[in-house]
């Protein structure tokens, strides 16, 4: 009977028990251990981590040893881009309207209707501007039969572009008669090639490309062909009269592209000097070299978009 007695007179509360766990005077122990063995346990587990951090710290530094901040490792056909560039266009609609390609505006006195179109390839352009033969160390002034030199590029004078397509007529739209800004996308050390004689024989060449080739006998002159039209019947009707700025095309001396400083991508303004206004018009461009081949599911070497011009 003494027994239960005592077995009862000691048991503790729930805090009493936890109170006991946070600090036990009898055995000196704080939250089940004694000083001693949280100095040890504290002493390991600095090591450990410290030990931890230094080993993802060398393998972080081996890593980006592994690094080159210039020039991607994966180049070409070894890349997810590939080695097939697509085109660009500008102006681009809105950001609200960002999986667009409608380029819609109504010409006249009322800015409003266009002047977002003309600011944004006003936009584009200011990097142009400021770029001068006397830009940087990695620009150069090339002439006609003249590649850049090793890790140079170029310089694309955009002055080379007559006033139909300039800031001072807004780029046309407020006349009616739009200027698109076509560009070929950047790949890393991607080199347009010739088409070959054989080549230049075959039927889905352009006119303009294979009468043009023998005019342009050196490889730096050669061009990187733009050619745009009316995806269909009706919307070749519609497009009317085109015209290229500076060019139709490229020059082949503007390219490599191999992230030099202050590298600025080459691009033709097509002019579309009449098209039918009140009119959906489904444009195509495409670039026209040897290594660059045509599909339009995945818009290779093309571009597509829209044109609607509401007139007054």
């Amino acid at each position: 009977m003494a027994n239960k007695d005592e077995k009862y007179g000691d048991k503790q509360s729930g805090w009493q028990k936890f109170s006991k766990f946070l600090w036990n005077a009898e055995t000196g122990e704080f939250l089940g251990r004694t000083g001693g063995s949280w100095f040890k346990i504290t002493v390991f587990y600095i090591i450990f981590y410290l030990c931890l951090a230094a080993f993802w710290a060398l393998m972080l530094l081996i890593f980006y040893q592994t690094i080159d901040y210039r020039a991607p490792k994966y180049q070409l056909e070894e890349s997810r881009i590939g080695a097939n560039p697509g085109l660009g266009f500008r102006p681009r609609p809105k950001d609200e309207n960002i999986d667009s390609t409608l380029i819609w505006f109504k010409n006249g006195n009322n800015e409003d209707n266009w002047k977002y179109w003309s600011d944004s390839l006003q936009e584009f352009l200011d990097p142009y501007k400021k770029s001068t033969i006397d830009a940087g160390a990695h620009v150069e002034n090339c002439g006609d039969n003249q590649m850049a030199s090793e890790g140079k590029f170029c310089h694309f004078d955009i002055n080379t572009i007559p006033s139909q397509c300039s800031v001072e007529n807004h780029f046309g739209y407020q006349r009616g008669d739009p200027c698109v800004l076509i560009k070929l996308n950047k790949i890393f050390n991607w080199k347009p090639q010739a088409f070959s004689e054989s080549e230049l024989r075959d039927s889905h060449i352009p006119d303009v490309v294979r009468k043009s080739y023998p005019t342009r006998p050196n490889n730096a002159s050669q061009l990187i062909y733009i050619t745009c039209e009316g995806e269909n019947a009706a919307d070749k009707e519609n497009v009317g009269e085109i015209e290229y700025y500076p060019q139709q095309g490229i020059e082949f001396k503007y390219f490599p592209f191999t992230n030099q400083p202050g590298y600025l991508s080459p691009f033709v303004f097509v002019h579309f000097k009449k098209p039918q206004p009140g009119v959906l018009i489904n444009v195509e461009c495409k670039a026209w070299a040897h290594n660059i081949k045509h599909n339009r599911m995945d818009r290779e070497g093309s571009v597509h978009f829209e044109l609607l011009v509401d007139g007054f």
